[in-house]
Order: structure tokens, then sequence, then C-alpha cells
């Protein structure tokens, strides 16, 4: 199984989640760098262990320091050889940590860094969807709607050919909407994540999230799909190698 999206620097023993996760049969793990310092720990992590790779951006709860300087050096990091993604970027209304038309510059610069790199972009979006689809309306690259909670963009996600991904939050029982959108995401196009520490799914739910859990999310999709568990494990096996190259 993977993990295709976790904040393994955000854990206070990432070292005990990466071998707690390929106990539970979790061989591979995306972390995600949120700021240039964290994208450089996330690296350090990738390189020091198998099956661990690297997303790295600039978040936009951190848009509001972001300069053209930082671009330029997150541009440098991502040429490593296990940094296989952009981001996590886009738009975050919900929170507002930073001011609105910074978000919208710096989504709009990392978008043109991952189509020049030619690496996939994986995407927040929260409380933001319309400008969110307004941003990426010009985007021809691969995408992955990251912690996918809004079911009214899936008809576009579908047409535009991005991936979706659902996260812990897909388990939570009054979440039926979430897993009738995991019902009609084509075999090719579905992802899961932890995002831990953060979402930790039902069955664990008030516990700190971390990569293991990510098997509660496998259960809960494959069983809205109709699917066997070890179907869907190979399938999203298949489509994060085809997505981020891993």
């Amino acid at each position: 199984m993977i993990d295709t999206h976790a904040h393994l620097t955000a854990l206070d023993d990432p070292e005990g989640a990466i071998a707690r996760a390929r106990e539970a049969g979790v061989t591979r793990i995306l972390t995600v760098g949120t700021d240039l310092d964290d994208c450089r720990n996330a690296l350090a992590l990738a390189e020091k262990h198998e099956g661990v790779s690297a997303i790295l951006g600039i978040h936009p709860h951190n848009a509001g320091n972001a300069a053209d300087a930082d671009l330029a050096e997150l541009r440098e990091l991502l040429a490593h050889p296990k940094a296989v993604a952009v981001g996590e970027t886009g738009l975050d209304w919900f929170r507002d940590y930073a001011p609105r038309g910074p978000q919208k510059w710096l989504f709009a610069a990392q978008l043109e860094l991952a189509a020049e790199l030619g690496k996939p972009v994986v995407i927040h979006t929260r409380a933001a969807d319309e400008d969110t689809l307004a941003t990426l309306s010009g985007y021809e690259g691969v995408a992955v709607l990251h912690c996918f909670s809004s079911p009214h963009l899936l008809p576009t996600a579908l047409e535009r050919g991005w991936y979706v991904s659902f996260a812990g939050n897909a388990t939570f029982p009054k979440a039926v909407d979430l897993r009738l959108a995991a019902a009609q995401v084509p075999a090719d196009r579905i992802l899961a994540e932890t995002d831990s520490p953060y979402l930790a799914p039902q069955p664990v739910r008030g516990e700190r999230n971390e990569p293991a859990y990510v098997t509660h999310t496998f259960a809960a999709l494959s069983n809205a799909r109709g699917e066997e568990p070890a179907d869907l494990e190979r399938q999203i096996d298949t489509n994060a190698s085809a997505c981020f190259g891993v």
C-alpha cells in the first residue's frame, strides 16, 4: 500500500511512524513539505528511507511571506531525484492565514513551476473551490485533488482527468457524500492518503494520525466502491506510480 500524502515532518517520531507503516503493509509514503525549511526536512527523510519520496511546495497558509527568491529555491529543491511533485499548493479561504492576493499569486506561480518541470501538482482547496478552478483553467499538467472534500468538484475533476485523493475524513459516519464520490471516480484516477498527522480515520479518530492508518481509508473506499480491498490496493499503487513516478 501507499500513503500518497503525509506530513512526516509534523510528527514527533517520523522514524517510528515509517516503521509502523511498514509493519501495517504501507511500503511507500509521499511526505509533503509546506515551506522551504519543511521541504528540506522532507527531502532529508526521503533520502534516508527507501520507499519515502517528497512532495515539495509552499502551502497557501505560508503565502504571505513568499517571494520570487523562494520560488527559485523551491525550483532547486525540486531537482532532487526523490522530489516527485509540486505542492501542496492552492487556495484556502477558510482559515485565511495569508491574504488572498498572495495566495493566488503563489498558486499560479507553483502551477507554472510544475508545468516547467513536468511534475504533477498537488492541490489544496478549502472554501475556495470556484477560485481554485479558475486558476486551474489554463493548467494542462497532471493534478491531484488532495484530501478530496468537495463532491461538487468531481465532474470537473473527471472531465479534466485529475487524480482524486481521499483521506481519513472519507471514513467518518456523516461523510456519505465523499463515499458516493469515491464510488464514481474511475479506477485509474483514485488515490488514498492520510494527510497525517491530521484527520485520523474513524476507527482511530481522536488519535494522532500516521501513515499506518491509511489502511482504514483503503477499507472504507473499497467498501464504497464494492471492490475487494486487495484489488483496490493494487489499483491505487498502480495509479500512484503513474502519477508520481514512484
